[in-house]
């Protein structure tokens, strides 16, 4: 039986389909050529006799005027976003080139300029083999006009979004929006559906190995869970998306010998990590566009503290979860202890909400680590912004926030969360006391981290 396509599949296939530069523009030009031969059905009516007449030379002149401008445009916009990947990957970081290419608004644009060009070519075709007759027309003439304020209206708000294409703010911005995205995803189901694997008491007998390399983009866990039904066995996953695969590590085990291709199959390896399936992946993004800003060559430390800020936002995303479903107003009538006790079993329901909700009975698969999350997005900036005062107090900052949000209760998600954030804590505070030369600065530096 084939297996369903997950929510997950699903939105990595769309998300793949957005990094595509042809799919839109594609799109567009279909739908223009369908609008053209639209017009032809209106000749079979009789909506004739109650239209005004439309002049052929009025709509030949503006169809005219969109053929021989749309392509100019097209070719304009196609070259100030080409301009704006090479500014994002020198700027900021190559790793955000897949999201600058699925701005929405500038393919978009793209799409629009090519689809009205190839609308006007198709149309302008047709008319000068007399396909159309008076109703025809006139539906082309409310067509053309209706392309023309389209076109006007995608090229003022293309303007305004090129303007800021590529630049390092809103590249952190995206960044940070489609980190957010995959955590949230995350959260909702910390195991993909599956089993978590620290409730599995045997690991398996059959490892199962792939002879590609690279990174794990997706995992179908629907398709491993219809492949275990189908043999009945139980399969347990050891890596997670964004995780690098080689021949000699193990994807899988298997407490049966069973065909190994169908269980590959239901990996996607790529040569880069994704976005979508990856919340890792985002982090890391971050810390380099920190990194690459406290470089000698760019020193700027600010674009460093807003990546710090994001990456902040994005770790309280966590604590956020574990207390959304807490109602703002407490009864007067509560105490302290019964408040503290209820908080502490909505963080443990939060916490193993992927073992109540568990999809896929016959897959496990690991938990994302909270300390491999942390070094990824702390690590490098404490490291080159070490010898930077400011930096080194905003990551003290933010690691001091994350400790106070998690020292709420004492679930497990709070204790990793708060270890985590002592222990980058105290290797930022050792990099930055070996870094600096000022005696004021290690004060200060002092100062916060006792805080």
């Amino acid at each position: 039986m084939e297996a369903p396509i997950t929510v997950d599949r699903l939105r990595f296939l769309i998300y793949s389909l957005k990094e595509k530069l042809w799919v839109k523009p594609l799109g567009f030009c279909l739908l223009s050529i369908f609008a053209v031969f639209l017009a032809k059905v209106a000749d079979s009516t009789s909506l004739a006799e109650h239209i005004p007449e439309i002049k052929p030379d009025s709509v030949e002149t503006l169809l005219s005027i969109m053929a021989s401008s749309m392509m100019v445009i097209a070719t304009f916009s196609a070259g100030t976003m080409v301009n704006a990947y090479a500014s994002a990957s020198q700027s900021s970081t190559p790793r955000s080139l897949s999201l600058i290419i699925s701005d929405d608004v500038s393919q978009n644009a793209l799409s629009v300029f090519i689809g009205a060009f190839i609308y006007s070519a198709v149309a302008l075709t047709a008319m000068t083999q007399a396909f159309f007759n008076e109703a025809g027309l006139f539906i082309l003439f409310c067509l053309t006009c209706l392309a023309f304020a389209i076109v006007i209206l995608t090229f003022i708000r293309w303007v305004d979004s090129v303007a800021r294409l590529g630049r390092v703010g809103p590249t952190l911005l995206k960044v940070e929006a489609a980190t957010t995205r995959a955590v949230k995803n995350r959260i909702d189901s910390p195991c993909l559906g599956a089993v978590p694997q620290e409730q599995i008491k045997e690991q398996g007998s059959y490892a199962i190995f792939t002879e590609k390399v690279g990174y794990i983009q997706l995992i179908d866990i629907a398709k491993l869970q219809t492949i275990a039904k189908s043999e009945d066995c139980f399969i347990n996953v050891t890596l997670l998306p964004g995780e690098f695969v080689t021949p000699e590590r193990p994807l899988a085990y298997t407490n049966k010998d069973i065909k190994k291709d169908d269980i590959v199959s239901a990996f996607t390896i790529g040569e880069a990590r994704s976005f979508e399936a990856d919340p890792r992946f985002g982090f890391i993004v971050l810390a380099e566009i920190a990194s690459r800003a406290l470089s000698p060559s760019v020193n700027d430390h600010g674009t460093a503290i807003n990546a710090i800020s994001s990456i902040t936002r994005l770790m309280l995303l966590w604590h956020t979860s574990s207390i959304k479903d807490k109602d703002g107003k407490n009864n007067s009538s509560e105490t302290d202890a019964n408040r503290n006790a209820q908080h502490v079993r909505k963080n443990e329901k939060e916490l193993n909400q992927g073992d109540n909700d568990t999809k896929y009975d016959r897959v496990s698969l690991p938990r994302l680590s909270v300390e491999d999350l942390f070094e990824d997005a702390y690590t490098s900036i404490a490291r080159d912004g070490a010898a930077n005062i400011e930096v080194a107090i905003r990551i003290q900052k933010s690691l001091n926030t994350i400790k106070a949000c998690f020292d709420n209760s004492d679930t497990e998600v709070d204790k990793d969360f708060k270890n985590a954030a002592s222990k980058l804590a105290k290797q930022s505070y050792e990099r930055a006391k070996l870094a600096l030369n000022y005696a004021g600065d290690i004060k200060r530096i002092e100062q916060v981290y006792k805080d």
